[in-house]
């Protein structure tokens, strides 16, 4: 399904081919035909903004939006698991799910950041998309109305992925449960992160640790489960290129 590959594009961190491949995503939104005309006229918005603003704008405004704190984070298990030991088995599961259906080992990634999950779904029947997208329809919700209370475009790429699934959100207990949650985004609740990491810079034994943060914390995940990417010539063949609109 070429449309949930320009879903996983638009999630990722924007640069200049995202902006030169502008007429390929837009040529496959206007040819799919299971997205209803309304979020269609959304996504295309969407790619218009992407497209369009400044670059060093809109990638400022994505770390912001996903880099910091755990409540936009586009890795799925963190949603569902947090740190305990039950995210490695889920990652191992879902890797070995990619395995099965051939999918190549090449470079270090987590199998749960949802751009790499659309893209493995992308080469799947539309009866097994239909019904992960379905497993994972609240992480989507919840993620949507929390774009859609930070005024972030991107609200309408979750509300797209929602449609696909067939499930409905209750967007009034979903905006009300979002309301009263405690932003972790914000200076100070970054400060805390950073104060309790710096309690465990040193472990029990004494010795330093050379990783903390947030990247300490993603580099000891890729340390404790092995890593996958789609093969290469997968990337290459999902990845839109520039041709004129039809």
């Amino acid at each position: 399904m070429q449309l949930l590959k320009v879903l996983a594009r638009v999630l990722e961190y924007p640069n200049e081919e995202l902006q030169q491949s502008r007429d390929a995503l837009v040529a496959v939104v206007l040819e799919d035909d299971r997205l209803p005309v309304r979020n269609k006229e959304r996504l295309l918005n969407c790619l218009d903004r992407l497209c369009d603003d400044d670059l060093l704008d809109l990638q400022e405004t994505y770390v912001g939006l996903f880099d910091k704190g755990r409540a936009m984070s586009l890795l799925l298990f963190e949603h569902v698991h947090g740190e305990s030991r039950d995210r490695g088995q889920a990652m191992v599961d879902l890797m070995e799910e990619y395995r099965r259906n051939g999918l190549e080992i090449d470079a270090r990634e987590l199998p749960d950041y949802l751009p790499l999950f659309l893209e493995y779904l992308s080469t799947r029947p539309w009866e097994d998309i239909r019904s992960w997208l379905e497993d994972i329809h609240h992480i989507l919700g919840l993620l949507g109305e929390r774009l859609y209370q930070r005024q972030s475009f991107y609200h309408v790429v979750m509300d797209a992925l929602l449609v696909l699934s067939g499930r409905k959100a209750d967007r009034q207990e979903l905006a009300q449960l979002v309301a009263s949650e405690e932003r972790d985004d914000t200076p100070e609740a970054l400060d805390k992160v950073w104060e309790a990491e710096m309690v465990k810079f040193v472990d029990d034994q004494g010795r330093s640790c050379n990783t903390g943060g947030v990247v300490g914390q993603r580099r000891r995940e890729l340390e404790q489960t092995q890593t996958i990417h789609l093969s290469e010539q997968l990337m290459t063949d999902a990845t839109p290129r520039p041709a004129g609109r039809a």
